[in-house]
């Protein structure tokens, strides 16, 4: 191998190396950000459920006072 062949290896490591590290933070950006929307879900999903309970209570108490 002479110098020429080292240089363009050496260049490509380092593209390499550049790569894998970006790869890895974009990685790590996408895990960030389903962890949120876990959470922002979960979230939802206990608000519909507590709104639910309050619609079901109304219209039970509807129904109650159609029979009075």
């Amino acid at each position: 191998m002479d110098e020429q062949d080292l240089r363009k290896l050496e260049q490509r490591v380092d593209q390499l190396i550049a790569l894998v590290e970006r790869l890895h933070n974009e990685n790590k950006s996408l895990r960030d950000r389903e962890a949120g929307l876990l959470a922002e879900r979960a979230t939802l999903v206990e608000r519909t459920e507590l709104a639910r309970t309050r619609v079901e209570s109304m219209i039970s108490r509807l129904k109650a006072m159609e029979h009075e």
